[in-house]
């Protein structure tokens, strides 16, 4: 178990930033409209892992982020986080829980949209990492340090997948 302070904000967010080619305004709507699309899939990304999963983020404040599972026939929904924040164009922030979060555990996903040169810049800062204990499974019994880190690889990948499904030509608005 690694000894860290709660205050440090090394080891309690992830930033990424990524630039995709079309406007503000149709970077949000894919970010969020299109989820399912870009999100990457897998067991290291979804809930479902091998089995059909859709994950759906639901607009306005108070809308879910969850990914419906099929298997046999029936549908699980399983809820990562509720949106606290909706801002079209602008920002987008949700709670995150891991599937092995208690209850009363989660963290916060902040999504910043900012008019860039080429089109904009998506940033994604993922926080309160220090509010979930040290040993928690989530961690993998990683250093608090190599866990954020491990975060930040991770959001990277799903963040490429973000900017190469806006990259498509189809999903480029009439603005672009």
């Amino acid at each position: 178990m690694s000894a860290y302070s709660a205050d440090d904000p090394a080891v309690d967010q992830v930033r990424i930033s990524v630039l995709v080619e079309v406007p503000p305004q149709d970077a949000f709507r894919i970010f969020t409209e299109d989820i399912d699309l870009w999100w990457r899939r897998g067991l290291r990304y979804r809930v479902g892992g091998g089995r059909a999963g859709t994950i759906h983020l639901e607009a306005g404040v108070g809308g879910r982020l969850y990914e419906s599972i099929t298997a046999g026939g029936d549908t699980e929904l399983k809820e990562t986080g509720r949106v606290t924040t909706w801002d079209p164009p602008r920002r987008l922030c949700f709670t995150w829980r891991a599937v092995n979060f208690a209850p009363e555990e989660s963290t916060e996903v902040d999504v910043a949209f900012e008019p860039s040169r080429t089109g904009t810049r998506v940033t994604v800062t993922h926080r309160g990492w220090n509010r979930i204990r040290a040993d928690h499974p989530v961690r993998h019994g990683e250093p608090a340090e190599t866990f954020v880190r491990t975060m930040g690889i991770w959001w990277g990948e799903l963040m490429g997948g973000l900017r190469e499904w806006a990259s498509a030509p189809a999903h480029h608005g009439p603005d672009s």
